[in-house]
């Protein structure tokens, strides 16, 4: 059975990216980002991509990115464990992004 209520079990089932409404009102999609190389430790990182959408919901409008939330000794072990992330825990990061943003918006 596929847990949908996880990134990675709402990616397999649906076959598309979770949507979110921010805190901000706006409508978000998320993708997982994975490191091309390893860093010195021979880690590689994994964030999450948030692509904030028009008004239209129609054409990429912006887009937040976390830090590095998980790492692994592989590109593939490195995504796996960022797949795991609760739906909950994603929309968390999307709206400590927006605050952060509302703090220190672009010069």
């Amino acid at each position: 059975m596929i847990d949908d209520a996880i990134l990675g079990g709402y990616l397999e089932r649906h076959g598309r990216p979770p949507a979110f409404e921010g805190s901000d009102g706006k409508s978000y999609s998320v993708a997982v980002y994975v490191e091309d190389t390893p860093n010195p430790d021979g880690q590689y990182g994994a964030a999450l991509l948030f692509v904030r959408w028009s008004d239209g919901g129609d054409v990429p409008a912006g887009h937040l990115e976390t830090g590095y939330l998980a790492h692994g000794d592989s590109r593939k072990t490195a995504e796996e464990a960022i797949r795991r992330l609760s739906l909950y825990d994603v929309k968390a990061h999307l709206d400590r992004l927006i605050a952060v943003k509302k703090e220190c918006p672009d010069w």
